[in-house]
């Protein structure tokens, strides 16, 4: 019976779903055109504010949980596992004061409205996972974009998504370029729980009372150890705060 009412309520959502990133395409490409980045970013934002809303039509709760404030003139580099793409929305909706941009695949940089224009306009970097000298060259680069604009960046170093919840080993060439071209980055885990549920069944149809938790711990500073220790200690927190 459940499962017949996810049949329904999918359609729904889907429905509201596209029309939210279709409706917002060409907002992203007028403001991205005539006011540049800053502005194209304040539309993807609220972008983000109303895909959160929308899982609402699921009965969908996402809490996002941030204690901490972080000290100014330092790039912030969020390291969180990743669990579906139902993962990003909350961190750019909620870390929106800190501008964060995403390392991903090249895959994602086309034939999505709103999601692939941003990610190829919006300060972000794809890299082709089967290239890894050209992946590693597109971060540095990319590093030096952050650090030039006051931007954050947002990283899902195991790679891919689980398929049960359970985290990855992180793969840690990503981080490692990040720390060595940015050597005043803070490292602040972000562990997150539940978001996998939401496509258990192939994205179609969707459970419905799925709660998602996005948990952010204090940063954690590299220039108090060497690199790998610093990759050891947020993949440790990042691990512990996961719990389902």
């Amino acid at each position: 019976m459940i499962k017949s009412l996810s049949y329904l309520f999918s359609s729904i959502y889907y429905l509201v779903f596209g029309s939210i990133l279709v409706f917002f395409h060409p907002l992203q490409v007028i403001c991205f055109q005539l006011f540049g980045i800053r502005m194209q970013s304040r539309v993807v934002s609220t972008l983000n504010f109303w895909l959160i809303r929308c899982l609402g039509l699921l009965g969908t709760r996402v809490q996002f949980n941030n204690p901490h404030t972080f000290p100014k003139g330092r790039t912030l580099v969020f390291v969180a596992n990743h669990q579906s793409t139902y993962d990003i929305p909350p961190i750019i909706w909620f870390l929106r004061r800190y501008q964060p941009k995403f390392v991903a695949k090249k895959e994602l940089g086309k034939g999505l409205p709103s999601i692939s224009y941003h990610l190829r306009n919006g300060g972000n970097v794809l890299i082709d996972r089967k290239d890894s000298v050209g992946s590693l060259k597109a971060i540095k680069q990319f590093c030096s974009n952050v650090y030039a604009n006051g931007w954050s960046i947002a990283i899902f170093p195991e790679g891919t998504r689980t398929r049960n919840g359970q985290p990855k080993k992180f793969q840690r060439g990503g981080l490692q370029m990040i720390l060595n071209e940015i050597p005043d980055a803070l490292l602040v885990p972000i562990s997150i729980n539940n978001s996998w549920k939401l496509v258990r069944w192939n994205y179609f149809p969707m459970p419905l009372g799925i709660k998602i938790s996005l948990d952010v711990s204090a940063a954690i500073d590299p220039k108090e150890m060497s690199v790998e220790e610093a990759i050891d200690e947020v993949e440790v927190i990042v691990r512990k705060g996961i719990n389902n």
